[in-house]
């Protein structure tokens, strides 16, 4: 079956560009022109993904994301015309997983929207792989940290998982990049430093030793703490 797509946006061209576009792609569509109605067909009907507009009317796509995220970890992609980092920063601390400012290219957003549903997809032979007193299980995409339950976004966890699968190898921004958002996100793009933040944060709530080390002007590694 295929995938089962929300869009929340109140601008009617976008709407209508998105519409006939994922449908043409075979994907599912159900669309909302304001946050409350979003909520209620997410809830009624939960979506596979969500295409979020930032600025919508009554309820702001921030307040939409967070409660999405405060709900499951269902993927979303938001849409705004704010370009500014700390506009991008505080819709992912908000839970979206990708961000695209408008005006954008259908093809780039198919694009996304395709990496997005393959990171959720359950891997064909789940098994819990284990570093120091963390332990990722990739059934259930769940985390601990000992006996601590630790939960991740669709994000988060592709993050985790590849360092997972590279102990004490240094990733370089560039195999982070292809690996996790299989697109460039550009050069300047701080995404990579936001998404080890979040990690860290998860990963030592209760004062634990640090697993995710920076390697300076190469990239990042998951090893034993110094």
């Amino acid at each position: 079956m295929s995938a089962r797509i929300l869009v929340i946006e109140d601008d009617e061209g976008i709407l209508r560009l998105l519409r006939r576009g994922l449908a043409y792609e075979g994907y599912q569509v159900d669309v909302a022109t304001d946050g409350q109605t979003g909520l209620m067909i997410a809830r009624d009907t939960p979506p596979d993904l969500v295409i979020l507009d930032l600025m919508l009317p009554g309820i702001d796509g921030l307040e939409v994301c967070r409660r999405l995220r405060a709900g499951g970890d269902v993927p979303i992609l938001m849409l705004t015309a704010k370009d500014g980092v700390s506009d991008r920063v505080l819709g992912l601390d908000m839970g979206a997983d990708d961000y695209m400012v408008k005006p954008f290219v259908l093809d780039e957003v198919l694009a996304r929207i395709r990496a997005l549903l393959r990171r959720v997809q359950p891997a064909s032979r789940p098994k819990v792989m284990r570093f120091s007193d963390l332990s990722l299980d990739t059934g259930t995409r769940q985390a601990h940290r000992g006996d601590r339950v630790i939960s991740l976004t669709a994000k988060e966890y592709e993050l985790l998982e590849l360092f997972m699968r590279h102990p004490r190898q240094v990733l370089t921004r560039d195999v982070i990049f292809d690996r996790v958002w299989a697109y460039d996100f550009g050069g300047a793009s701080n995404i990579i430093e936001v998404y080890i933040r979040y990690l860290r944060q998860k990963l030592e709530a209760e004062d634990e030793e640090r697993l995710l080390h920076t390697v300076r002007g190469v990239g990042y590694v998951l090893r034993e703490p110094d």
